[in-house]
């Protein structure tokens, strides 16, 4: 059977500048294999990097529907107002991931999004506003949907290279101290006053 094939222009990968495909079967489609697509904003840190601005993530056990929804509760989990969705979309793909490990989790995940669309004036709860969305997501805080999403969310999006490029962090470069190397450069949180800051070291 020929295949459709869809390049992922953005993912773990990219910070690497590396390109991957997908190929994706009719049949894989008729599974009900689910696909969310999107586009880096044009002033996005990431485009710097990325081979595309277009990306694209294959959901294995969630259909598309239940990605979208996944990823706008995560976004309003860990608002950040200028982080790309291609990040976001990163927690989806790990919670795919758990689907596909547990039966009860596919369940669990499917049950949520379901009971998040029905609370939906429509049945589609990616088109409530961001308030709107807001109280929903802390009107189930605590429940084990609301804690599976939560506690992979949190992990999928802080460990990413992706939101390192982004938050301007520099990881695993300065496992041997950012005394010289990255000591002076942060630029996400403002400069401390000059008395608290202490000398800069030098080389």
């Amino acid at each position: 059977m020929t295949g459709k094939t869809i390049g992922i222009a953005l993912d773990e990968r990219a910070a690497g500048r590396t390109r991957a495909r997908i190929a994706l079967t009719r049949r894989e489609w008729l599974k009900g294999t689910g696909i969310l697509i999107g586009t880096l904003a044009v002033s996005s840190s990431l485009a710097v990097f990325a081979p595309s601005r277009v990306w694209a993530l294959e959901l294995q056990h969630l259909d598309t529907h239940q990605g979208a929804v996944l990823l706008a509760m995560t976004k309003q989990l860990f608002p950040h107002k200028t982080l790309d969705d291609a990040v976001y979309a990163l927690a989806v793909k790990d919670l795919d991931a758990k689907a596909q490990g547990s039966a009860a989790v596919r369940k669990q995940l499917a049950d949520g999004v379901q009971a998040l669309d029905k609370a939906a004036p429509g049945g589609d709860w990616t088109k409530q506003s961001g308030d709107a969305q807001a109280r929903d997501v802390a009107a189930i805080a605590g429940t084990p949907f609301f804690e599976t999403v939560r506690s992979t969310a949190v992990v999928s999006l802080y460990s990413s290279t992706l939101a390192y490029q982004h938050f301007g962090y520099g990881a695993s470069e300065g496992d041997g101290g950012y005394l010289f190397k990255g000591f002076n450069n942060l630029a996400w949180l403002p400069d401390p006053p000059a008395q608290d800051s202490g000398p800069v070291p030098a080389a």
